[in-house]
């Protein structure tokens, strides 16, 4: 008797990804112009570009802009690890804001660190991005960490 072991679906490519960001968020959430940076079935990156109507007073980037982009996040990552965009839903999100991100882009990563059949839970960091015109520098550390809750609808 031959037995299988069920295969892990394919994990979505950078094109697959983008093309889920397209084409399920609001266009509120498509001005933020977020960047599929990675995809993987664990860890999915976005890019937030930073942008002055995203600032706060000074030039801060605003929270709600980093908490909308770490929910888009989960969406994208939970999408990569089960190999397709399925109908899901926030539960609960916990942001932590550290420092302030000051006219810089923003690596949004999302790690699923666990994924059943009706919830998802993953843990996000905020970076600054690395600076292009210095490539040595060390990079920063995270501004903001977050944990979301995911219902899978389907």
């Amino acid at each position: 008797m031959n037995v299988t072991t069920p295969q892990p679906p394919a994990p979505l490519t950078q094109a697959q990804a983008t093309e889920i960001l397209a084409q399920n968020f609001a266009p509120w959430i498509q001005s933020l112009n977020l960047t599929v940076e990675e995809t993987t079935p664990t860890t999915t990156t976005l890019r937030l570009p930073w942008h002055p109507t995203l600032a706060r007073q000074g030039g801060t980037l605003c929270g709600q802009a980093l908490m909308a982009a770490a929910d888009t996040a989960t969406v994208i990552a939970i999408s990569a690890a089960r190999g397709t965009y399925c109908p899901m839903t926030t539960v609960q999100q916990n942001t932590t804001f550290q420092r302030p991100i000051h006219q810089s882009d923003v690596l949004i990563t999302a790690h699923i660190t666990k994924l059943g059949r009706t919830l998802a839970f993953t843990d996000i960091t905020m970076t600054p991005a690395p600076d292009p015109t210095h490539p040595q520098t060390p990079p920063p550390p995270p501004a903001a960490q977050a944990t979301t809750i995911y219902a899978l609808l389907t």
